[in-house]
């Protein structure tokens, strides 16, 4: 190791440089480790896997469209229906398989209680896949 320079000053102030000589060193060995080794790790196993053929079953589950206007009255895909209607129509499709969607639409000035209200009465049936619709606050 080298502690000093070659000056003819005799200043012996410390070397603030670092050897990098080993560092390369150690560096090159392990390219060569990884050389060596990399063929090595390309050999398999062939095996033959049997072959499966199988279509995905894609039941696309209906959606219900709930719509609730500002005065609380509750359409159901667009047809109006009253509140024992209503909780009769989600019981029925609370039962099919798979069970529908339900998308829910409420007027800018609709009372959440309404709004809640019929969440309520949706999760009373055994709905659980709720889901609110917006619209962009840019559409008109």
């Amino acid at each position: 190791m080298a502690f000093g320079g070659f000056n003819k000053s005799g200043d012996s102030s410390p070397m603030a440089e670092i050897n990098m000589v080993p560092l390369i060193d150690v560096m090159l060995v392990l390219l060569v480790i990884f050389i060596i080794t990399a063929p090595l790790l390309t050999h398999s196993v062939k095996i033959d896997l049997p072959k499966a053929s199988s279509a995905p079953n894609l039941t696309k589950p209906d959606n219900i469209q709930l719509g609730i206007k500002a005065g609380g009255e509750v359409y159901w895909n667009g047809e109006l229906v009253d509140k024992p209607a209503l909780a009769s129509r989600m019981g029925a499709a609370a039962k099919l398989d798979p069970q529908p969607e339900v998308h829910l639409r409420a007027d800018r000035t609709t009372e959440y209680q309404k709004v809640a209200e019929v969440m309520s009465a949706a999760a009373k049936a055994g709905l659980v896949k709720i889901g609110f619709v917006t619209e962009p606050s840019g559409a008109n």
